[in-house]
């Protein structure tokens, strides 16, 4: 348990090193969290869209891996040793990716947590796009009809995940940014108040 334990922190910390990489401001908002509460009653971030886009992969994908599967097995005796073994690695690559990157992809969105939703679209970007990709335009894997439109679906999906997914990240980011820069505003004007009630306090005391 502490070896898992480790090894998420471990890949959390990883994920926040490279969004501050590729978000820069996401470094402020992360501490703005660890040093101030978020006040009650401020605006969600929430990304409609993406929300919408995850819940219909989320059943879309398991038709996809079905219809891929029938689609192997039907041309499996036709193709090369090696398309073979590329083609059952690249499934179950993506069915352990896309089980990761929809559960991150809910989490990061919907509890506007940046190192989550940055991890979702960085496995959707560098894992899950290109691999589709493959299977929708490599011809050497001799796709058939039913796989080629079940493709060009999911990669519908994936594309339209990384381009929404990225103005997201920036939006929450930024939202994230201005919440903490409002918080130590409050905070400043709480510490004038009761610097002043206790000026007040000390002048009627003098007096």
């Amino acid at each position: 348990d502490k070896t898992r334990t480790d090894m998420a922190d471990n890949l959390r910390k990883a994920v926040t090193s490279l969004t501050e990489v590729v978000f820069p401001a996401s470094r402020s908002a992360r501490e703005g969290q660890q040093h101030h509460a978020l006040r009650a009653g401020t605006e969600y971030v929430t990304n409609l869209p993406l929300q919408m886009a995850l819940y219909f992969n989320v059943f879309y994908f398991p038709l996809w891996l079905i219809s891929s599967i029938i689609t192997l097995e039907a041309k499996y005796t036709a193709l090369t040793t090696l398309y073979r073994i590329i083609i059952i690695a690249a499934l179950v690559v993506m069915t352990m990716v896309e089980l990761i990157r929809l559960y991150l992809g809910y989490l990061g969105n919907l509890t506007e947590k940046v190192p989550e939703l940055a991890g979702f679209w960085l496995l959707t970007l560098l894992l899950q796009l290109p691999l589709v990709l493959f299977l929708l335009f490599n011809e050497a894997t001799i796709i058939l009809p039913l796989e080629r439109a079940m493709n060009i679906v999911m990669s519908l999906f994936v594309l339209f995940e990384v381009i929404i997914g990225y103005f997201a990240i920036q939006i929450m980011v930024n939202h994230q940014v201005a919440k903490f820069h409002l918080q130590q505003f409050h905070n400043l004007e709480n510490i004038g108040a009761h610097e002043g009630h206790e000026f007040e306090d000390n002048t009627n005391h003098t007096a």
